[in-house]
């Protein structure tokens, strides 16, 4: 983010609050976006599919500085100079630059999505969820976005130790022919 120039630090982190692809970014126009609600219009998907989606702090506030210096002749939400759409050309050249400088390697716009897909499943976000969010059609499409790292998954294994307490404290009160025949 430091090496980036701050339209890009802009859509970057957008796309990490979103999860929205690159496309849904650089057409993303006023008329979509509704700031007193937090929720913006896509109106074509890729899956094809028109939805409405609640926004986060995180996107609000990147909205919010836009909005107050939107241009004149554009209703486009992220734009060039000139009051045009940025050409996703533009926006690669620069994101792989910055890239570049900050000796990061291997990573991809796209990899925005899957990073927004992860974090939202290791915080415990429900699969359902993350699918409608994203856009996707399938709960299979989602698990090819959410990755874990080993720590994400010890609150779903410390689920035994609630269970074993729970059971010894039932042991322990007497009340142990229910706890045996569970056992």
């Amino acid at each position: 983010m430091e090496v980036s120039p701050i339209w890009l630090r802009e859509i970057i982190t957008f796309a990490v609050n979103t999860g929205l692809r690159q496309a849904e970014i650089l057409n993303l126009e006023w008329p979509q976006v509704d700031l007193f609600r937090k929720t913006l219009i896509l109106q074509v998907q890729k899956n094809g599919s028109k939805d409405t989606l609640p926004l986060n702090d995180g996107a609000m506030e990147i909205l919010k500085a836009r909005a107050k210096v939107r241009h004149i002749r554009s209703s486009n939400v992220f734009y060039n100079g000139n009051g045009n759409r940025i050409n996703a050309r533009d926006l690669l050249r620069a994101f792989y630059s910055a890239i570049k400088k900050a000796k990061i390697a291997k990573l991809r716009f796209h990899d925005l999505r899957h990073t927004w897909t992860t974090r939202l499943i290791q915080a415990g976000a429900d699969l359902h969820t993350v699918q409608k969010l994203g856009g996707w059609k399938t709960i299979s499409m989602v698990m090819r976005y959410a990755h874990h790292h080993p720590e994400s998954l010890r609150p779903g294994i410390e689920i035994l130790d609630r269970v074993r307490r729970e059971f010894s404290t039932k042991l322990a009160h007497g009340k142990d022919e229910g706890a045996r025949q569970d056992a």
